[in-house]
């Protein structure tokens, strides 16, 4: 079958025409092959700058007049507690390989194209999901990639203003001796920094996952305030994961913001099973007419 037939057939779903398997699996191709393309896109323009974005985005959380460190600061002196101030970072980096600098030149230009190629890339994806949904569920989905970008960016965001920055200050400050000096090669930075970033975007898809697992009925509004208490719990703990400083005031900055996501989750199941109502009853007052 021509490919023009199987785009008509995949669009047309009017005519009642359906695509075959391996059709389906070209037109998955086509669609991976340019997400991944606008990724290689931006990662060539970030490669280009890559020492502004070294300088001014990556190296930036280990210096003590980031933005995060200078908040800190002065939430330190709003609830007198100057622990929470920091004002210095106890360690050098050093690239220990050769060719080491040049590595994570190109590994940080594939993260950072990876990051900002985000919302294409998954509009490529969804464009292959929506034809398989039906009517209903195209309405109600009205909007994906747009919330699945910003709270992607969002939990980016985050991860990058606060979790890191915790993270790399509890670590750099870290002795087991004073005699022990801390130097991080510069793979273990920016695997620390790539890590918790992305993992932040992927957490605050909390949201996008409720919404399909009440559409599929697995979760309800009323299971999960039942469980708002557990899931505290999970969530502090997740907290002092994420967070290893035992530090209190740290670990709450970083819980309020999931705490949030819950309560919002909460709200779009509740949405889900209204919407779920909605239709059985004009389901039943059409079946009642008939």
């Amino acid at each position: 079958m021509p490919l023009d037939q199987e785009l008509e057939d995949q669009e047309g779903e009017v005519e009642g025409k359906e695509m075959s398997f391996i059709g389906h699996l070209e037109e998955l191709r086509w669609h991976v092959i340019r997400a991944g393309g606008s990724i290689l896109v931006f990662a060539i323009i970030a490669f280009t700058y890559i020492e502004e974005i070294y300088h001014y985005v990556i190296i930036a959380p280990s210096q003590p007049d980031f933005w995060t460190y200078k908040m800190l600061c002065r939430l330190a002196d709003m609830v007198n507690y100057k622990e929470l101030c920091i004002k210095a970072l106890n360690f050098k980096l050093q690239a220990i390989g050769m060719g080491d600098q040049f590595t994570m030149s190109m590994t940080s230009s594939i993260i950072a194209g990876l990051v900002f190629a985000f919302p294409y890339a998954f509009w490529e994806i969804w464009r292959f999901i929506r034809p398989g949904l039906k009517p209903a569920e195209r309405k109600s989905a009205r909007g994906a990639v747009f919330y699945v970008t910003f709270l992607f960016f969002s939990g980016v965001l985050f991860g990058y203003y606060i979790v890191t920055p915790l993270a790399i200050n509890f670590l750099a400050n870290f002795t087991l001796d004073p005699s022990i000096i801390n130097e991080f090669s510069i793979a273990s930075y920016i695997s620390l920094v790539a890590t918790l970033t992305l993992a932040c975007g992927v957490a605050f898809q909390l949201p996008i996952v409720v919404y399909v697992l009440s559409k599929v009925g697995v979760l309800t509004p009323a299971f999960m305030r039942e469980y708002r208490k557990h899931s505290m719990i999970v969530i502090l703990i997740v907290a002092a994961i994420i967070t290893p400083s035992p530090d209190i005031y740290s670990q709450v900055l970083v819980a309020i913001p999931l705490f949030l996501l819950y309560e919002v989750s909460i709200l779009v199941s509740a949405r889900v099973e209204r919407e779920k109502l909605a239709e059985e009853t004009s389901l039943a007052r059409g079946t009642g007419d008939l």
